[in-house]
């Protein structure tokens, strides 16, 4: 893999500075102190294990000095002493190891929470750029990362320093020849770890992109398996997971071959050390300079100094992985909601009056959807939406539901201005029966509930029987408490668009927006759904995308859009009579089938 060309990339991840990384680390420790009381206990424990650790090779070099020079006869107390430090330590670990735990994994728990509030808030637009799989992977193999650096990691950094701290103090105050050959080797290790981790850092977070895409596109294989086998791509899917399987391989191999240098580098180095120790004490310790028992402590805290440069050299490569996982997480985080964006009014009730005044909009600011599009609906009246498939119709509805804000004119329900009233209260009296129906895993009573959440189970009922759904529901084997799977695979096409129906009228919209819910459904099904929709339309102002001309002769208005423009308006008759292009579109069209 060309390293030269990771460091390059301009993709956001790669291009995160050193200071960005020291955000997020600020940002994981500020989560982690949300549990104070516990996290400074577990910080008073890490010292006192780390005075105990330092504590041990002290102890033996007297107790050798004690036996060498003194005779041995209170060796039984210097034992106990050791007896008892190194239990304490033991028990001390132990305990740290414990609360860090339990402090990390209520940590991840919040973040993992708030991640999945805030990604409900985020505008529609957000998912339009986003792989679903992606967005997954942040949930979990990011979340994943972040969980296991923190049970371990924190723990390893501040044992280290203070370790190194309090070893490094007692051998200044031992022998301060020996710790300056001890301390020969630092420079080395900083700069060796210094330059290591600035190429794995990049590496990782290649790593951590490279995974996420992936995930999206297994995702997306896995949810189009029909499509895959219907066109017979198979062979094409599996070329592409190659390539992308490729590039994870890639970017996993060097990241870990380069910072499986960091241990070796410092092995070699507290090898070089120790052996340097042992010989230059074993000569001071031959001509009386030290004793014995500070040579024996003096090896023993040349590793000790030693392996916490190793610990913090080893817990870089976890740490490398977290930070990266977390500037994904933080990436979202960080990403404004469509409250923080909106500043309308919440309004109780909406009579459902629509003007669009002169509405532009794009989606990319170098190509217009729709211009200047500009109509009057009366509350209670039925306007279709026709034209060719991409001419804008949905995006008419996406302005009207705020899923987008339009870039010029206005537009106006009951009088005032769409971005004057709250995106949740405009909702709130808005109902959707889409072409595509989406039901939740669960029981049909709770998938219908799901239009207004306080519904009590007669109302649930009342709603599917005027949905012309009842009747199906009661001959299913548990009825209204029968569990659909994710797909919803138990039923057809037309029960879940009844389903759907009833959930919609369960909500009693004042809008009622319908995108063609009866395309590809049975002539049977088809009548069904006919007067469910006309049970459903009664006294609501109703937008319908049509896709069958034939469906929307009685509608109040219908709205020609072609190119993003608004060509005629009228009723069936005139626009007929005009000979205009709704004209040709309904005389010569297959079955009076369009977009």
């Amino acid at each position: 893999m060309n390293i030269r060309r990771i460091s390059q990339q301009r993709s956001p991840l790669a291009q995160n500075t050193s200071s960005q990384r020291f955000q997020t680390i600020q940002r994981l420790w500020k989560e982690l102190s949300k549990k104070r009381a516990l996290f400074l206990l577990v910080l008073f424990f890490i010292l006192i294990n780390a005075v105990l650790g330092v504590m041990g090779p002290l102890l033996i070099g007297k107790t050798v000095d004690h036996i060498v020079y003194d005779g041995g006869d209170k060796i039984g107390l210097f034992l106990l002493g050791l007896v008892f430090v190194y239990l304490f330590y033991s028990i001390t670990a132990f305990l740290q190891n414990y609360w860090m735990i339990n402090i990390s994994q209520d940590t991840v728990y919040r973040l993992r929470r708030r991640l999945f509030e805030h990604i409900q808030l985020l505008p529609i637009s957000f998912f339009d750029r986003r792989q679903h799989g992606e967005l997954m992977s942040r949930f979990t193999n990011d979340m994943d990362n972040v969980s296991s650096t923190l049970n371990s990691s924190v723990i390893h950094i501040f044992s280290s320093v203070l370790t190194l701290g309090g070893t490094l103090v007692v051998m200044v105050r031992l022998s301060p020849l020996l710790t300056v050959i001890t301390l020969l080797v630092v420079p080395i290790m900083f700069f060796g770890m210094r330059w290591i981790t600035n190429l794995t850092g990049k590496l990782f977070r290649e790593q951590q992109k490279y995974l996420g895409e992936l995930n999206g596109y297994i995702e997306e294989s896995i949810s189009g398996q029909k499509i895959i086998k219907a066109y017979s791509r198979e062979e094409e899917m599996m070329e592409q997971f190659l390539e992308k399987s490729k590039r994870l391989r890639e970017a996993g191999y060097w990241a870990q071959t380069y910072s499986g240098f960091i241990p070796k580098l410092m092995n070699l180095l507290n090898n070089f050390s120790f052996a340097m120790i042992a010989l230059i004490g074993g000569i001071l310790a031959m001509h009386g300079s030290v004793s014995i028992g500070v040579m024996i402590t003096f090896t023993e805290y040349a590793r000790q100094f030693t392996r916490p440069l190793n610990e913090l050299a080893n817990q870089f490569n976890t740490l490398l992985s977290a930070i990266a996982g977390a500037e994904r997480v933080f990436d979202i985080l960080d990403t404004k909601t469509e409250d923080e964006n909106d500043s309308g009014e919440d309004v109780e009730h909406i009579r459902g009056e629509v003007t669009f005044s002169h509405v532009s909009f794009s989606y990319e600011k170098s190509d217009s959807t729709i211009m200047d599009v500009h109509f009057h609906v009366n509350p209670g009246e039925m306007v279709a939406l026709v034209g060719p498939t991409g001419a804008g119709k949905t995006t008419i509805i996406n302005l009207l539901s705020r899923f987008y804000d339009c870039d010029s004119g206005a537009i106006f329900i009951d009088g005032k201005n769409i971005q004057q009233i709250s995106r949740s209260s405009l909702r709130k009296s808005m109902g959707f029966v889409l072409q595509d129906v989406f039901l939740f895993e669960g029981t049909i009573r709770e998938n219908i509930r799901y239009g207004r959440l306080d519904a009590t189970d007669e109302e649930v009922e009342e709603a599917a029987k005027q949905a012309n759904a009842h009747s199906f529901i009661m001959r299913l084997p548990q009825g209204y408490d029968t569990v659909l799977s994710g797909d919803a695979t138990g039923i057809s096409q037309g029960q879940k668009q009844l389903l759907s129906i009833a959930r919609a009228i369960l909500r009693n919209p004042s809008i009622l927006i319908l995108d063609e819910a009866t395309s590809n459904i049975d002539t049977v099904t088809e009548l069904k759904i006919q007067e469910a929709l006309k049970q459903l339309m009664k006294g609501r102002t109703t937008f319908c995308i049509a896709h069958r001309l034939n469906t929307i002769r009685h509608a109040d208005q219908i709205l020609v859009i072609k190119d993003g423009k608004l060509i005629e308006k009228g009723t069936h008759e005139s626009l007929i009579q005009t000979r205009g292009f709704y004209y040709d579109l309904y005389t010569h069209s297959d079955q009076k089938d369009v977009g």
